[in-house]
């Protein structure tokens, strides 16, 4: 049991350290501290394609449909009705 304990302690212990340093490394490349520092502005137009409302509508109608075609599918291909006849004969003596 403390062997387990340790083992979870030094992992624990190194990835703190790994945390902490990779802290360590972002911080250092920001240049807000650097007494020069010239900034650039640049400005990107994105064109951005939006789907219209009714194809969203037209694509759920779409993937209902074929989900109830699996669905009623499987039903009516498992459902089976077999007829069984039984005959007793039974004799008696009185």
């Amino acid at each position: 049991m403390k062997k387990i304990f340790k083992r979870q302690t030094y992992i624990f212990l190194f990835l703190f350290m790994m945390l902490g340093l990779t802290r360590l490394i972002s911080i250092a490349q920001d240049n807000a501290g650097s007494a020069s520092s010239s900034k650039t502005v640049t400005t990107t137009t994105e064109n951005s394609v939006a789907i219209p409302t009714w194809a969203w509508v037209v694509g759920g109608v779409v993937l209902l449909l074929i989900i109830i075609a699996l669905a009623s599918g499987k039903r009516s291909g498992t459902s089976r009705t077999d007829k069984v006849t039984y005959t007793k004969t039974t004799d008696s003596d009185v």
